[in-house]
């Protein structure tokens, strides 16, 4: 008997907490805070304006200026061929870190980024770029 007071009994007591009666469910009292009652919200969802954060007007949280599409340089220069040579046209589409700068932010279209984006490539290869920027 002197050995059975002596163990610690941990098994027991973990299965005494799971086995617990759940409580019944009690709903939250309404809020209560330093102000007393929450005061409503605006009108014209989380941004406050009256298209939102993003719509036009865009009241506190939303877009501060209004962005302009971006149209493709290339295109209204009318520039059809994208020599590999010409390095100070190319650096303007290559990032610090050596990075092809994606289309999203240089705005040009689709057929003219290929067309750089292969010219930056033939570029790296005979050495008039860099592949990575230096450290």
């Amino acid at each position: 008997m002197a050995d059975e007071t002596s163990t610690p009994q941990t098994a027991p007591q973990a299965a005494s907490t799971e086995s617990q009666p759940s409580r019944p469910y009690t709903p939250r009292p309404a809020y209560a805070g330093p102000g007393g009652a929450r005061p409503p919200r605006p009108a014209g969802g989380p941004g406050g304006g009256p298209g939102g954060p993003g719509g036009p007007g865009g009241g506190p949280g939303g877009r501060k200026f209004f962005r302009r599409k971006k149209v493709c340089k290339f295109c209204t220069e009318k520039i059809d061929a994208i020599s590999y040579r010409d390095v100070r046209l190319l650096q303007g589409f290559v990032a610090e870190r050596g990075k092809i700068v994606p289309r999203r932010l240089t705005g040009v279209c689709t057929r003219h980024q290929r067309k750089v984006s292969l010219a930056i490539k033939q570029s790296r290869n005979i050495a008039l770029l860099a592949f990575a920027a230096r450290f």
